[in-house]
């Protein structure tokens, strides 16, 4: 009988969803990376999924199919090293269960994630915010709602799951205005919003009339906006303004993520400190806000220029000393 089979399923639904009570994102990464894995290995051993065993899936098997993930189907370092945590935290899960395969599943843990090159995250100015807050077409009840996620986003910063996950009710809109969000690691978090945001989210609950657990943001069927769709809604609106008032925004590559990013640069330009960032963008970690935003803040690096003193060096061209001279038209 095949091992990985159980496995496999007790790790889904007794250790991912009984055990860590892991959010519906996480279970469904994870199930993607182990589906690609068992695709690969049915081509590389010939065995069908539900004849694997664990042995099957070795060391040099999941380094085949990590290089796989990235010279075939084109995949960045940073989803290679994805699918290689859900791999090890399956492995993780089957040294206690298959002890007689405990040097495999040890060579397996010990393959290290992939180093990758950290880039300056992109973000858009504030007249590059203006100009795609303009581009919705507000006389259509689609372009009302663009604009108002749009606004919601820049303001808020929230994460795109965080943006589909949002109902009508996450909306609190009296004294003390606040959007409601449940977080990664399922970390609740509330962020204020400003008087004209809440206008406006006001006006579109009205026109939205739907039930307290309707999505907030919804698609044509009723149901919640996807995360491709939220991209394709950005990518149109980037476009259309790029193209009508902001041609800065045409060599940027804007991802609902770089909103995200545009609102932490946002109130790090407003002086802003790291620590009250971190906690409105919902970041386990305070050192994640000081790697990311603080080495993409250009303005707070020619503050600290300009309070240094600059070194002596006089300006002009240079001139050789006349005793130079002489002993150069001397040779």
């Amino acid at each position: 009988m095949s091992t990985l089979a159980p496995l496999l399923q007790a790790f889904f639904t007794e250790h991912l969803i009984g055990q860590r009570d892991a959010s519906p994102h996480t279970v469904a990464s994870y199930r993607d990376a182990i589906c690609l894995l068992l695709r690969f290995a049915q081509r590389r051993t010939g065995k069908a999924p539900h004849q694997l065993d664990i042995d099957d899936l070795d060391a040099p098997l999941i380094g085949a199919f990590l290089s796989h993930l990235q010279t075939e189907r084109g995949a960045s370092v940073r989803t290679r090293n994805a699918r290689l945590t859900a791999v090890r935290s399956l492995f993780r899960f089957a040294a206690y269960r298959h002890p007689e395969s405990a040097a495999v599943i040890q060579r397996v843990l010990a393959i290290p994630p992939k180093r990758t090159n950290r880039a300056l995250i992109t973000y858009l100015t504030g007249d590059e915010m203006q100009a795609l807050l303009a581009a919705p077409d507000r006389s259509t009840r689609i372009g009302r709602r663009d604009h108002a996620l749009l606004l919601l986003a820049l303001e808020t910063g929230l994460r795109v799951s965080e943006l589909t996950a949002l109902t009508c009710d996450a909306v609190h809109l009296g004294a003390g205005a606040h959007v409601r969000c449940l977080g990664k690691g399922r970390k609740e978090r509330i962020t204020p919003l400003r008087r004209q945001t809440r206008l406006l989210l006001q006006a579109w609950l009205i026109e939205r009339a739907g039930a307290p657990d309707d999505p907030l943001f919804p698609g044509p069927s009723g149901r919640p906006l996807s995360r491709d769709a939220i991209r394709r809604l950005v990518d149109r609106h980037v476009a259309a303004a790029a193209a009508s008032s902001c041609p800065s925004l045409t060599g940027k590559t804007v991802s609902p993520h770089t909103l995200r990013h545009s609102c932490a640069m946002t109130l790090r330009r407003h002086g802003v400190d790291a620590a009250t960032i971190a906690l409105w963008l919902g970041h386990e970690d305070i050192r994640t806000t000081y790697s990311v935003y603080m080495h993409a803040d250009l303005d707070l690096k020619e503050k600290a220029l300009a309070r240094t003193a600059p070194p002596g060096t006089p300006t002009g061209r240079y001139r050789p000393p006349d005793a130079l001279l002489a002993f150069l038209e001397s040779l």
